[in-house]
């Protein structure tokens, strides 16, 4: 973390990137869209099983561009994906996977603010 090269504007990313960008933009594709018509030719556990590993294929283009391995990426966040889809299943509500979603992705962006500035990593 203290090494990957993050957004110029911390404020941007933090508020516009990750909530707009990012979580709402891979719950509606994912949870919304493609677990509803995959649930409606697979059935629900099927839907979230084939949106769960879309999720997860579609974080490889972002594995390579960080250096991270491949195959733990896509199992963590098709894991991640899973559990989203299984939070919209039962609350009803694409607001509940929004929610663990954005605490999940703002954590880790805070995390990498720390470290970056405790380990006195330069930023633009």
């Amino acid at each position: 973390m203290a090494e990957r090269e993050l957004p110029a504007s911390a404020s941007t990313w933090l508020m516009l990137q990750i909530p707009l960008g990012t979580v709402w933009g891979e719950e509606a594709a994912f949870r919304a869209a493609l677990a509803a018509v995959a649930g409606r030719v697979y059935g629900v556990a099927g839907g979230r099983l084939l949106q769960a590993l879309a999720f997860g294929l579609s974080h490889i283009a972002d594995a390579r561009a960080t250096g991270e391995p491949v195959l733990p990426t896509v199992l963590a966040t098709g894991g991640a994906g899973w559990i989203f889809g299984w939070l919209a299943d039962h609350s009803g509500s694409l607001a509940a996977p929004m929610l663990a979603h954005l605490a999940i992705n703002e954590s880790a962006a805070a995390a990498a603010l720390i470290i970056q500035r405790r380990s006195g990593a330069s930023r633009p």
